[in-house]
């Protein structure tokens, strides 16, 4: 390493000082450690172009200890992308760019939101399947149109959260071999030492997964981090941890401390560590210019990189048309012309279908005309009839479209999120509903940085049944709707199924679709209610279009309960309305007027749901009610479960007739106004 290299490396560090410092809030002590191998990594190793980030064949970075975001500023400012040195100023600042964790969707440059420890190393994961399957897909002989690798710099905190142990023996066993992981090794934690909770052998644990390890003993060793990826990129058989030994807030009087993790240093440290390391202390924010001119080279090289890859790319378009169209598009997002014409319809009859049953149905239709469709399951495919049929396997030896994630839900949402963040594919994910607490933290990510995942959810009610409480999902339906951004869709019945795969495939963002392992009556798919009723997310199914007595309002298996107590109720001259909601969001997004026309304000309502009641009540305001469940259920067959728990013909009638009594009293009667 030379005197230049050595003083980059330093204008990495002590940027990212100045940031945490005029912040007064951040993370010092990972950008002053891990600076050289982001350094060995970014200068002599990536594959990137400052100024075309989205460039589809970059090598991808990912910052999993997003808390060391400073680093990664520094790095996009100096190596020449659209980061003025005015937004590192205004580190952690509203509006600014700079957040205190990385943030996909604000700053160029950066490739997937990180900060909650474990998700960027499983994302990480899901960017190099898309990686494998696009280069099985596209490539031909002599086009390696899709060939980068993955790398990403994680941190202890990283290696401890489960996720990444789900993650790490997921990689191994596809043997994902161009994906490079950088340890910060430290020894310090938030609280102190890692030696009070992290004593493992961290080499050996990756190598049983199937990884390589790899050791560099001294973390401002250069030449050793570079040679130790360099390793790593000639093995593309398996997945790569390199382990660099740092000193946390190397150079700092707190070096070694956890002071030095997630505090500024303050004034006087910061003096003395620019001291010890030969930097000025004034000014602050300072790119010597010998520095900015070295570091920023990465866009000549960039610009050499992208403009031999077009040279391929077009002569690949030349052999290869048809099949480089497709490329395109996937590579853009864009859905192949007519592909809703695929979705399948069900006709009403005797027959009965799970709306698991359908979403299979549709699934594999979809599959024929979306190439870049690509999932699977917790290792339930048969529960959630997930399989696409005819598909191959994506395994360490074959690249196929059925992905089997074992039982690591976790890790599954988060490699879902990486595969949408990598783009060119449209990926999905199933399990239980119950289980969707297993991945709320990827699905939270996802929504943050709009993540067009799919997460598929079976099993979505009491209707489970015998298997008891702990797989009887009751407070999970709010819970997912509170997140801000998420689309759920809880259809009622194989022809809404349908209608909400259009919704989910061409939606943006994180689409949730829940479904049912109970069979249930299919709605009649004449007209246009379903068709459009769906992407509004609720519609009048049934009943008076003028102002009724009294609505009910039901998602799911519970919509035909809600349709069987309509029949009962105007057996007894009561207007009654159904309206089926299989999106609270999609709703909350029409227009007023519209909302106000499927549910007309003074008219009682029933909200029915066989789960938690506390999102439905400022939907059916003070007059109205709510069927729901408060508690957790019990083991018995499903058809009990629901008589037990009121989900009943005779028990909806007599709450919505004692709504209609209350507006009758009141003299708020719709049939008296």
């Amino acid at each position: 390493m030379n005197d230049l290299e050595r003083r980059s490396i330093d204008t990495i560090r002590f940027l990212s000082v100045d940031m945490v410092e005029a912040a007064r809030s951040g993370h010092p002590g990972l950008p002053l450690g891990a600076a050289p191998m982001a350094y060995a990594l970014w200068d002599r190793v990536l594959r990137h172009h400052p100024r075309d980030p989205s460039w589809p064949n970059r090598d991808r970075f990912i910052l999993s200890a997003g808390h060391g975001s400073a680093l990664l500023y520094a790095l996009l400012h100096l190596t020449g992308y659209d980061l003025p040195i005015e937004e590192l100023r205004r580190f952690r600042q509203w509006g600014s760019r700079t957040p205190g964790h990385p943030e996909a969707e604000l700053t160029r440059g950066v490739e997937v939101t990180t900060g909650p420890l474990g998700q960027g190393f499983a994302m990480g994961v899901g960017m190099a399947i898309a990686e494998r399957f696009l280069a099985q897909r596209y490539n031909r002989e002599g086009f390696p149109v899709v060939d980068h690798a993955t790398y990403a710099l994680c941190s202890d905190g990283d290696l401890m959260e489960g996720i990444s142990s789900e993650a790490a023996s997921l990689a191994g066993h596809l043997q994902l071999g161009k994906l490079v992981y950088l340890y910060d090794s430290n020894d310090v934690s938030l609280e102190g030492p890692t030696s009070w909770s992290f004593s493992e052998d961290v080499g050996r644990r990756f190598e049983s997964y199937g990884w390589a390890a790899d050791r560099v003993e001294d973390g401002n060793d250069v030449e050793a981090i570079t040679a130790a990826i360099r390793r790593a990129r000639a093995d593309e058989r398996r997945p790569h941890l390199i382990e660099v030994r740092t000193h946390l807030g190397f150079g700092s009087p707190k070096q070694d401390s956890r002071e030095a993790h997630g505090s500024p240093l303050g004034a006087e440290a910061v003096r003395a560590t620019k001291a010890r390391l030969g930097w000025p202390l004034e000014p602050t924010f300072l790119v010597p210019p010998e520095v900015r001119e070295h570091l920023g080279r990465a866009v000549e090289r960039g610009a050499r990189e992208v403009a031999a890859w077009e040279v391929l790319r077009s002569e690949y378009r030349r052999q290869h048309p048809e099949l480089a169209d497709e490329f395109d598009r996937v590579l853009r997002g864009e859905l192949p012309p007519g592909w809703e014409s695929h979705v399948p319809g069900f006709p009403t009859g005797p027959t009965e279908l799970a709306t698991r049953e359908a979403s299979s149905q549709v699934l594999n239709a979809l599959a024929r005309v979306l190439p870049n469709l690509i999932g699977g399951s917790a290792d339930l495919a048969p529960s959630t009839n997930t399989l696409l049929s005819g598909e191959p396997s994506f395994s360490g030896g074959t690249v196929g479209r059925n992905l089997h994630f074992g039982v690591r839900e976790h890790a599954m949402g988060a490699a879902l999120n990486g595969m949408a963040m990598h783009g060119g594919l449209l990926p999905y994910g199933a399990t239980f509903l119950v289980f969707a607490d297993y991945e709320r933290p990827a699905i939270r990510i996802a929504s943050i940085m709009r993540a067009h995942a799919l997460f598929l959810f079976t099993h979505d009610s009491i209707g489970v049944g015998e298997d008891g409480p702990t797989h009887q999902p009751i407070e999970q339906l709010w819970s997912l709707r509170a997140i801000p951004g998420v689309t759920l869709l809880r259809p009622a019945d194989a022809n809404e199924t349908a209608a909400a795969w259009k919704v989910a495939v061409g939606r943006a963002g994180p689409v949730l679709m829940v479904l049912s392992r109970q069979k249930l009556p299919v709605l009649d798919p004449g007209g246009d209610a379903i068709a459009e009723g769906v992407p509004r997310g609720g519609y009048l199914l049934r009943g008076a279009s003028s102002r009724p007595d009294v609505i009910l309002l039901a998602t799911g298996s519970e919509v035909h309960l809600a349709l069987s107590t309509a029949a009962e109720l105007e057996r007894r001259n009561v207007a009654v309305r159904v309206v089926s909601m299989p999106s609270v969001e999609l709703f909350r997004e029409q227009p007023e007027e519209y909302r106000r026309r499927v549910l007309p304000e003074g008219v009682p309502c029933l909200a029915i749901e066989a789960g938690a009641t506390l999102g439905w009540w400022p939907w059916v305001g003070p007059r109205g009610d709510v069927l729901g469940i408060d508690r957790f259920g019990a083991s018995a067959p499903g058809p009990v479960l629901f008589e037990k728990f009121h989900f009943t013909v005779p028990d909806v009638v007599e709450r919505a007739m004692r709504l209609v009594g209350r507006a009758a009293a009141s003299g708020t009667s719709p049939a008296r106004t």
